[in-house]
């Protein structure tokens, strides 16, 4: 049953209470008309029971915004929602994907993730072109989808918001891989479900890669909120030569913003509970407010942690990826990345559920820590050893 404003309903109980669903929640397609997002088509979910969020079509129908009744959970950058055709990867030595990082998930891939790299072009069919240049975090955000469908549908006693479309990454002698998104929310529900199928459409053997990128904000980061993770040592920290206590912030507690800041990551190794689930949460005690984060461990068996407490931009990312965090040309030279054959597809799956009171996040907690207990140290030594990766394998169509 569908539980709104205290009480339980099916679709004809909702129906004598109102001339349309949209009185209570729905999925309604917009279009940004005015600065650097004009033209960006955004899909907005709500839920009726507090739960807000926005996709953008035009950005790999990625996650905008996030809110809870009025609370923010997710980032906003200066850059804001930016229409794609503003964006070129490859300018400012690979970095140009920072002109439009914005929003609670940023997806990153299809074939490239993390740092900008130079890597083999052995796959493409161009006999000018020796090595591909790859910038930060690949192509697929900034990639305009086709919207297949959206809008709600009834399952019974359950109404489901939802929403499908394809996001093409392809070029002439290259990759032709298809992201097949669907997103869901059960009306007078917390939880926000992401289902992924990305596809060699192509006729060659192509490299692939995958990461979500989830940004957290203000009011969820403040100071004194805490990462509840299924962690063990951390197998890397970006400022372990600096130092881990340099800059007085470990991996376990938020400080609040910070001048003179300069970003962290960390590689944690995970734990998975038996049905494959691994949830990370953030929760602000102060509030009763958080946000977890679940993803299947054969899927996204590598999990990083992005602080940027900047003033300005103040943000913690929580990244499920398919690779360590060194990136392509190491997953290459290990043999570890993933080679999709023609016809070839994987799978990927998260949710995110909103935190809401002590009680949720009590709830998070103790299943986490039943998991894995994690370091109790803020600043626990890397061991520097990156696990072999054994993900699960490419299934043809």
């Amino acid at each position: 049953m569908t539980v709104l404003f205290g009480m339980t309903h099916d679709a004809v109980s909702l129906a004598e209470r109102a001339g349309a669903l949209a009185q209570f929640g729905g999925v309604r397609l917009m279009t940004v008309e005015d600065g650097a997002g004009r033209g960006v088509r955004v899909l907005e979910f709500n839920t009726g029971s507090g739960l807000r969020f926005s996709v953008t079509v035009d950005r790999a129908m990625d996650i905008a915004e996030v809110s809870h009744n009025g609370r923010p959970i997710g980032w906003q950058s200066a850059s804001g929602i930016r229409h794609p055709a503003l964006t070129h990867a490859e300018e400012e030595g690979g970095l140009g994907w920072n002109r439009s990082f914005n929003g609670f998930l940023a997806t990153c891939g299809l074939d490239h993730i993390l740092g900008p790299e130079e890597v083999a072009a052995e796959t493409y069919r161009y006999p000018r072109r020796a090595t591909v240049p790859q910038g930060l975090h690949g192509r697929i955000a900034n990639t305009p989808a086709r919207l297949s469908g959206y809008g709600e549908c009834w399952q019974g006693d359950r109404c489901i918001l939802w929403a499908e479309g394809i996001v093409i990454q392809a070029t002439l002698f290259g990759e032709n891989l298809h992201l097949h998104r669907r997103i869901e929310a059960d009306l007078g529900g917390n939880v926000v479900r992401l289902s992924d199928r990305v596809v060699n459409a192509g006729f060659a053997r192509t490299p692939h890669m995958l990461m979500y990128h989830v940004n957290l904000g203000y009011p969820v980061i403040d100071d004194g909120a805490r990462l509840l993770a299924p962690v063990g040592p951390p197998i890397f920290a970006t400022h372990a030569k600096a130092g881990l206590a340099a800059q007085g912030v470990g991996y376990r507690t938020c400080p609040p913003p910070q001048r003179d800041w300069t970003e962290q990551v960390w590689e944690h190794d995970t734990a998975s509970d038996a049905g494959d689930r691994v949830p990370v949460a953030v929760v602000n005690d102060r509030l009763g407010f958080g946000i977890q984060i679940e993803t299947a461990k054969t899927e996204l068996p590598c999990l990083l942690q992005w602080q940027n407490f900047q003033s300005g931009n103040y943000v913690m990312g929580i990244e499920a990826a398919t690779h360590h965090v060194p990136g392509n040309t190491f997953a290459r030279d290990r043999d570890e990345m993933i080679w999709l054959d023609p016809g070839d597809a994987r799978s990927y799956h998260a949710e995110f559920w909103v935190l809401d009171g002590a009680a949720d996040i009590a709830g998070a907690e103790a299943r986490i820590t039943a998991i894995q207990r994690q370091p109790d140290t803020d600043y626990p030594t890397p061991t520097g050893r990156f696990p072999r990766l054994h993900s699960a394998r490419a299934v043809a169509l």
